[in-house]
């Protein structure tokens, strides 16, 4: 598999990465994530995974909680529509980074996909003319990962190490683009965050962008392939911590065959 994308570095300092996309790049990374989370099927535009107390939307299946909801995870879909609302974006009137998810249960949400009411039908319409905005979004959120990652670590010696992994996955050894490397990134940051967030964890132990760099092998020359290697070792690890009744188990395959897109 070839990734003919190109994304532009603006800048690389010590502490960031600005990443913008072209139109024709933000279009191809949006079927891309789509096709991982949603199989590229509309119905899975606006879904409510089994159990799981929140709903999730648009081509990352970014979280969005009902009125008076917490959960441990962090709600992406808010920080979509600023990003949105920052570019100048045509929304439904109703929508904001403010607005709760229109449904505050399961069965509501349902009832409403099945009867397609104006509502809901104006959310998916929003949701699948947007999709390179939402690929756009992606870049931001990776544009600041590192420096959010960074900040989290009081060790000297571990901080350069999480930053060297990260440059080596995402470029040559030459210093250039390695177009795959940042597929790689952009999709795990969207799929599984940064990994900075405490509640996102289980017994203490996180599965996001920087778990997984931190116990990438130094050893394995393909970087994309450590890189692969070891978020699937954080994901197993997740699945054992987890609590019985999420049933995260039934997951397990399908994580590990978008963790394949990475390398193979």
């Amino acid at each position: 598999m070839r990734f003919v994308f190109i994304l532009s570095l603006l800048s690389a300092t010590l502490f960031s990465n600005n990443i913008t996309l072209t139109k024709t790049q933000a279009n191809f990374i949006a079927k891309k994530v789509w096709q991982n989370e949603g199989a590229g099927k509309d119905k899975y535009l606006i879904w409510w995974n089994k159990g799981e107390d929140f709903a999730s939307l648009g081509i990352g299946h970014f979280i969005w909680f009902p009125k008076d909801h917490t959960e441990r995870f962090r709600e992406v879909f808010p920080m979509v529509i600023a990003f949105m609302q920052k570019k100048g974006v045509k929304m439904p009137v109703w929508l904001s980074p403010k607005t709760d998810f229109p449904w505050q249960t399961k069965k509501a949400f349902f009832q409403a996909k099945r009867e397609q009411t104006k509502k809901y039908e104006e959310l998916f319409h929003f949701l699948k003319s947007t999709m390179s905005y939402q690929a756009e979004f992606m870049a931001e959120r990776l544009s600041n990962a590192l420096p959010k990652m960074l900040k989290t670590i009081e060790d000297e010696k571990k901080k350069e190490t999480i930053k060297r992994r990260f440059y080596e996955v995402m470029h040559n050894q030459d210093g250039s683009v390695n177009e795959r490397g940042l597929y790689v990134l952009l999709d795990y940051t969207n799929f599984k965050g940064e990994g900075t967030l405490k509640s996102e964890r289980y017994k203490g132990q996180g599965w996001g962008l920087l778990q997984v760099l931190w116990h990438m092998d130094d050893k394995e020359p393909n970087k994309q392939k450590a890189f692969a290697l070891s978020a699937s070792q954080m994901l197993s690890r997740r699945i054992k911590n987890s609590p019985p009744a999420r049933g995260e188990e039934r997951w397990r395959k399908g994580w590990n065959v978008r963790l394949d897109t990475y390398w193979k």
